[in-house]
């Protein structure tokens, strides 16, 4: 470290006690020594204009999801051009409405469509709105805004980061190409391992035939190309029944709770302890995807300890083989199937 960089350093951790801050000190000065650096090394206006922007942007974005952060949301792409006498405007309206019902909220973009019939079916209590300021055609529907629900960006990525990041299912509608980039937006964080497993369904309407041409593409073209691998597209439901769109949100938490890496160990946390019988079940099933040792029911490993990290949860442990994630959804499907998981959904 150089002596301006020691003196910057003192400098902010002095601003830092002078503002009362004592939690994430180290988070908090990484942030404010970022933006002073930005200044002195001379940083272009517009990228100054960028990096300010996506950070307020996320801060507001922050604060209007902090109090709701126990509650499950499910996020819901689709066409901003979608009509109200459409047949996917009721698909839409229809399936956040049970969710809803069930204690989901509703994440939208907060414009018209598709985004305006899943807030309808939400209603004002439960649904939220991450809109994009544009030029034309997207204002923010009246179902999230009276409720003051909402939150404005410029930049798509902090949207997108947003509609995301807060979220632990997904229902793409029928839409252009903002839901063709939303839609397979999720499927590389997932495909990467960049995000958690998470439930997606492509819903369309009844008898609708939309997802059924991606499937056909992914199967035809994308998988014998060799470019993504034979089970990526398992992850994801194709439906046009919203029944089992909001089973498919809801069973995939049934009884798997989360997930967690250390070193090459991963670590699933469940509800409820699985048997002995059942884990020798899952053994025999989900064997070719392990590298070695097996699964393994485990209390909590000493990292997941030292942060408190879902450490009243039993867990299974297994070495999974690299770009095996569509075999990894494939084994929650069967946990959550599972004698011991709960039933009620």
């Amino acid at each position: 470290m150089t002596p301006e960089q020691s003196d910057l350093t003192v400098a902010v951790d002095a601003l830092l006690t002078e503002s009362g801050i004592t939690r994430n000190r180290a988070l908090i000065r990484r942030i404010v020594t970022t933006g002073i650096r930005l200044g002195q090394e001379g940083t272009d206006r517009l990228d100054l204009k960028i990096a300010s922007a996506a950070i307020v942007e996320m801060h507001d974005a922050f604060r209007l999801f902090q109090p709701y952060a126990d509650v499950p949301k499910v996020t819901v792409f689709g066409s901003a051009r979608t009509q109200q006498d459409d047949p996917l405007y009721k698909q839409a309206r229809d399936v956040t409405a049970v969710l809803a019902e069930r204690g989901w909220m509703v994440v939208t973009g907060a414009g018209p469509g598709i985004m305006q019939a899943a807030a309808e079916g939400a209603g004002e209590k439960m649904a939220l709105g991450v809109s994009i300021q544009l030029p034309f055609e997207e204002k923010p529907n009246a179902v999230v805004a009276k409720d003051t629900h909402s939150v404005e960006m410029k930049y798509f990525f902090t949207r997108k980061l947003m509609l995301v990041k807060e979220s632990t299912g997904f229902i793409c509608l029928p839409g252009g190409f903002g839901t063709m980039d939303e839609m397979f937006e999720l499927l590389t964080l997932q495909q990467t391992g960049k995000a958690e497993p998470m439930p997606i369904v492509l819903l369309d309407q009844a008898g609708g035939s939309f997802w059924k041409g991606l499937d056909r593409f992914v199967n035809e073209s994308l998988i014998p190309a060799g470019v993504i691998s034979a089970d990526d597209f398992d992850r994801v439901l194709v439906t046009d029944s919203a029944e089992a769109a909001v089973a498919e949100i809801t069973g995939f938490w049934r009884n798997y709770d989360s997930l967690r890496w250390v070193d090459d160990v991963l670590l699933l946390r469940l509800k409820n302890t699985p048997t002995d019988a059942e884990v020798e079940a899952l053994n025999a099933e989900f064997g070719h995807l392990i590298v070695d040792g097996g699964i393994t029911v485990t209390a909590a490993v000493p990292a997941e300890v030292e942060d408190n990290d879902r450490i009243d949860l039993p867990r299974l442990a297994l070495r999974l083989r690299q770009r095996e994630v569509g075999g990894l959804y494939r084994l929650i499907a069967a946990i959550n199937a599972l004698g011991t998981a709960h039933t009620d959904g």
